[in-house]
């Protein structure tokens, strides 16, 4: 077998949501930060679009690289590879590289629970793993500071007239919508349709609303989620939301940033406080169970210090080989699955 690159991939999903884990083959790309080294990835595009692409990935796929961490606390690094976007912080993602890394050995296993700190591009994330006969069987993330940015404003969407939207950022940044306002029931034989509708409100909310973040370098809207009700599970609050990543495609997880950033806006509703817990469902019914450990200041704006807890799976470990003679050596995307962005 010939192959110019040699890569050690772990397949795994937390709560539903596909995170595949590269733990070697790569080396760390340049950057005196991991904000750097997430920038450099994303405009050089290589490690993505061979990951990503067909053959090898697909819409579907996120894939996190494991790289040294700069921050002394920390074990290791993370850089997050979306389909469209390298994200800061990513909740299903981190859940995926703390329980690969344990799994696999990379880091120590403590029955019953191991404590260690990863790296972000947003910042440190705290990991509390339970584990049990050699396995992570959940895995506690404390979330980075996480705010509401506009509440209940206005956008006009084409073909739907005028939302009441919220903005809010929980380690990436959200346009939220509540799911009866455009007649969904976040059924799972609905996420075609919610692919498509979620695509065309992220575009029309960072055209009129847009964002900012008050410290880092980040001033666009990523996703649309939509939110269900927000009940009661066993006293606890309590609602499920479908989260839509671009170009088009719906988060199989309760995703962990848009729990935080719908917890952020319940606090600043006065819905919430520190020391509520909120469960965060997903379009298959997946769980997260959250927390809003803490209030903070991020600039000038009041933010919280969320936690989210859930499980992924290691589904299989993979040697990502390249052929020098293959024709498509970046791969390739058709609109068949992999939705144009206009």
């Amino acid at each position: 077998m010939r192959s110019d690159v040699s890569i050690y991939l772990v397949s795994i999903h937390a709560e539903g949501e596909v995170g595949n884990v590269i733990l070697g083959g790569v080396a760390p790309p340049p950057g005196a930060t991991l904000w750097e080294q997430r920038d450099f990835l994303h405009r050089d595009g290589a490690l993505r679009d061979l990951m990503l692409n067909e053959p090898r990935g697909g819409v579907f796929t996120h894939v996190n690289l494991v790289v040294p961490a700069k921050h002394p606390d920390a074990a290791f690094g993370f850089l997050i590879m979306e389909p469209e976007h390298t994200p800061p912080m990513s909740g299903s993602n981190a859940i995926c590289v703390a329980t690969a890394l344990l799994d696999t050995g990379m880091i120590p296993m403590v029955e019953p629970i191991t404590e260690f700190t990863l790296e972000a591009p947003a910042g440190l994330v705290a990991i509390l793993a339970r584990c049990k006969d050699g396995k992570a069987t959940s895995i506690r993330i404390t979330n980075v500071a996480s705010f509401a940015d506009r509440l209940d404003a206005r956008l006009e969407v084409e073909g739907l007239g005028t939302l009441t939207v919220d903005t809010a950022f929980g380690g990436d940044s959200f346009v939220m919508v509540n799911a009866v306002d455009v007649g969904f029931n976040l059924k799972p034989d609905e996420a075609r349709d919610i692919a498509v509708l979620g695509a065309k409100i992220t575009r029309a909310a960072n055209d009129q609303l847009g964002f900012q973040h008050p410290k880092d370098d980040w001033n666009h809207i990523s996703f649309c989620q939509f939110m269900g009700p927000t009940g009661k599970e066993n006293g606890i609050a309590s609602g499920k939301s479908t989260v839509v990543i671009d170009p088009g495609k719906v988060d199989r997880s309760p995703t962990g940033t848009g729990c935080s950033a719908r917890m952020a806006t319940l606090v600043a509703r006065g819905l919430l406080k520190v020391g509520d817990h909120f469960i965060g469902r997903s379009i298959i019914d997946s769980r997260f169970d959250c927390t809003v450990l803490a209030e903070t200041t991020l600039g000038n704006r009041p933010a919280i210090i969320p936690t989210i807890e859930g499980r992924a799976w290691i589904t299989g470990t993979h040697q990502i080989m390249r052929d020098p003679d293959d024709p498509w050596p970046r791969g390739y995307r058709l609109s068949d699955t992999w939705p144009t962005r206009v």
